[in-house]
């Protein structure tokens, strides 16, 4: 069994004065280590991802009607993400951590909400829709999440630390 000994006074005060804040350069440093993800490159690659899924599966069958299930998949994870993307960089989502967090939530609700009305339209949307090419396109465009997470020289902005700029569009 574990004991935790209980703090004091003593013990806090110590840790109050040993905690010292950042510098200026010690930040500049963490920054270039750990940078923010850009969600707009997340959707650019999506977008990227569905069209050469929708182009190699109508080449590979012959078949437009897979082509277009298969970017209509894609399109199910696109528009909501660009407006998840475009709700949570809004200035507003931002006034707090509150209001970021509630933000967030209703962005995301909003974006499964919208990707299940996709894809429940599909059908009137894609004439003769080919299910298992839909889900291809729908589960590559989903899984540029996970690449995003390992490929950082594509997804995380470039810093000018010198001008404190980045060169995200």
């Amino acid at each position: 069994m574990i004991k935790i000994k209980p703090q004091d006074e003593a013990d806090e005060l110590q840790e109050a004065e040993t905690f010292q804040p950042l510098t200026a350069q010690e930040v500049r440093q963490l920054r270039q280590k750990m940078p923010l993800l850009s969600v707009w490159r997340v959707v650019g690659v999506q977008i990227l991802v569905g069209a050469v899924a929708a182009l190699l599966a109508g080449w590979i069958t012959e078949r437009s009607v897979v082509a277009l299930s298969v970017g209509y998949g894609a399109l199910s994870v696109v528009i909501p993400a660009a407006l998840f993307a475009r709700g949570m960089t809004s200035p507003a989502s931002s006034v707090n951590v509150g209001t970021a967090v509630f933000g967030f939530l209703l962005w995301e609700i909003v974006k499964i909400g919208l990707t299940l009305a996709m894809l429940l339209v599909a059908p009137r949307v894609v004439s003769q829709v080919s299910w298992p090419a839909m889900l291809v396109g729908l589960v590559l465009t989903m899984k540029v999440y996970w690449i995003a997470l390992g490929f950082r020289s594509v997804f995380y902005p470039k810093v000018n630390f010198n001008t404190e700029q980045t060169n995200v569009r």
